[in-house]
């Protein structure tokens, strides 16, 4: 218990206090009239760092990147013109399970019983609006009415969001975060952990184990929810148990080592890697960890699974015939890798049907750049200390395809799929891991929606690298549906770079439009230590990969579906 002082304690020191002890240190903001006494308080505490933002929507797709590298994140906005905007990476959050503390300051606890219109509000007197929308986007929304229900309704939100791995949302009236509070009480009350029920957790185990042992061809299938669990060494633990092969969901990229023996590619349907969905598809029994099934990673629906599924998932256990609740899947994993028998038949069939390494093409410097040529060199500065961002578009495609080496980690936003994610979610992420190499594949669409937090990586002197691929459009709406609102303004983004540094920044704005000028660039990029280096690469309009091309096909049949008549 902290000890008791005379000195004023307000409900922003509380909200200050819990922030830090969940293990949050740098805080996202961007300031308005009704969160600026909240800010005051939070900026006071020495156990936290305020980063300021851009503008909202980057301020939460900036916490939503350190969410992932932190594990839990907070973003400070105000009322209605900022939190409505700080909604967008909220919901990107929500879909991609990561704990970000969405807070909002809101007006004064006066105005509404006095009837006011204020400005930043829809001129109405209805000022309980921002909450129930927040409802929708969030795990648990609340809003502080008096001083005295702030450490319960903060403690609550925080819970929720810490074990539900979604974000929450916390409304602060700007006249109570100087209110006098009381201290908090011992941290484990929000973080202690729920442990699996031990009878549903046993009989979970012994179920699979047996299910597993009367099948003749076991496969794993990794999806996104894996590391939101912190489940991977447990994965890990089941796979050599098991002995079978491992084939991952593109956005799970990473998260089973990809030099493992049992390691046998991106399964993605008609864009599968390394032969992935041909083992898939052989497999009589289908473990499926974290897994998520969308219209995206099924490629318009064309690669669902055939077979029926045994499911694990964050906090339950379902496959043909069971079902178990509160059941935690790191529990899970590490119980079965325990009771189940040794199968490696659908290794023995990979050995035989695993494609050749494809031959590689080295471009001669003077060669125009390519994709190709570009997703090659990329390869080649991938260590055990890059950490790979990679935008939605044809970079998910490019990156898919590159072999991650021992310790490098990769991140994709593809349940939410906002373009312009990968700049702010870089910065954040980067903020928590300044000492690893932080890269990001981005197409220049994207890049234009938020390219204004490039300014925050040289305000802080990151050394990330921004590999822009200049294709003059939205290349991925291309080939779902064309059409002339897909062409887009073209920039000189080498040159933006400059206006960000302004008189005192340090990064560093390259064009590459050959083989060799984009070899050159990335050795400049990994020699520039004092701010970012972006790395503008100038490619043919209609050069994307051919999985993009299929992909956009399926997808596109997919959302071409006609109504169903009536019954």
């Amino acid at each position: 218990m902290p000890s008791l002082s005379t000195t004023k304690y307000t409900v922003g020191d509380y909200l200050a206090e819990r922030l830090a002890q969940i293990g949050i240190k740098e805080h996202f903001v961007v300031p308005g009239d009704y969160n600026l006494i909240l800010l005051d308080k939070l900026q006071a505490n020495p156990n936290l760092v305020q980063v300021g933002c851009s503008n909202e929507l980057n301020c939460s797709m900036a916490a939503e990147g350190y969410a992932r590298a932190n594990g839990v994140s907070a973003c400070v906005v105000t009322f209605s013109v900022g939190a409505l905007s700080a909604f967008n990476g909220t919901g990107s959050a929500y879909a991609e399970n990561l704990p970000l503390i969405l807070i909002s300051g809101s007006p004064n606890t006066n105005d509404a019983g006095q009837f006011h219109i204020l400005h930043h509000t829809l001129g109405t007197t209805d000022y309980n609006y921002q909450l129930e929308m927040a409802k929708k986007i969030t795990c648990c929304a609340v809003a502080i009415p008096r001083a005295e229900e702030a450490p319960r309704l903060i403690d609550r939100a925080l819970r929720h969001a810490l074990l539900a791995r979604k974000p929450c949302y916390i409304e602060i009236p700007t006249n109570l975060s100087g209110a006098a509070c009381v201290r908090p009480g011992p941290i484990s009350a929000v973080t202690d952990p729920v442990a699996s029920d031990k009878s549903a957790l046993k009989a979970a185990a012994d179920c699979a184990a047996e299910y597993l042992s009367g099948k003749l061809k076991p496969v794993i299938l990794v999806g996104p929810k894996l590391r939101r669990a912190g489940a991977e060494q447990a994965l890990l633990k089941l796979a050599e148990a098991l002995g079978c092969a491992v084939a991952v969901q593109p956005a799970a990229k990473g998260m089973f080592p990809e030099d493992h023996k049992q390691f046998v590619g991106i399964f993605w349907g008609t864009v599968s890697t390394d032969a992935a969905d041909s083992i898939v598809h052989w497999a009589d029994a289908l473990l499926c960890v974290g897994t998520v099934f969308t219209d995206y990673s099924t490629v318009g629906w064309t690669a669902m699974p055939q077979i029926p599924l045994m499911a694990a998932e964050m906090d339950h256990v379902t496959f043909p015939g069971a079902h178990f609740s509160r059941v935690r899947l790191t529990e899970f994993l590490n119980l079965l890798a325990t009771e189940v028998t040794f199968n490696d038949s659908t290794m023995v069939e990979y050995d035989r049907l695993k494609p050749d390494p494809p031959l590689i093409h080295t471009a001669a410097p003077s060669d125009a750049l390519t994709r190709k040529e570009v997703t090659r060199q990329i390869q080649n500065m991938l260590d055990c200390k890059t950490s790979l961002f990679v935008e939605t578009g044809d970079s998910w495609f490019n990156g898919v395809q590159l072999r991650l080496p021992p310790g490098a980690q990769f991140e994709i936003e593809m349940q939410w799929g906002h373009i312009g994610w990968s700049i702010p979610a870089a910065f954040g992420y980067a903020l928590h891991y300044p000492e690893r190499r932080t890269v990001v594949m981005v197409g220049d669409g994207s890049f234009q929606v938020t390219a204004q937090e490039v300014s925050q990586m040289v305000r802080y002197n990151l050394p990330i690298t921004i590999i822009l691929i200049n294709n003059k459009g939205y290349t991925i709406e291309v080939e779902i549906h064309d059409g002339s609102y897909n062409k887009i303004k073209n920039w000189d983004y080498a040159m933006l770079v400059q206006a960000f540094n302004s008189t005192d920044g340090k990064a560093k704005g390259l064009l590459a439009k050959t083989a060799g000028e984009f070899e050159e660039a990335l050795r400049v990029a990994a020699e520039h230590k004092d701010g970012p280096t972006l790395i503008e690469c100038s490619i043919h309009q209609d050069d994307c990969s051919r999985e993009l091309i299929t992909w956009g096909h399926f997808v596109a049949a997919a959302n071409a579906r006609p109504p169903r008549p009536s019954t």
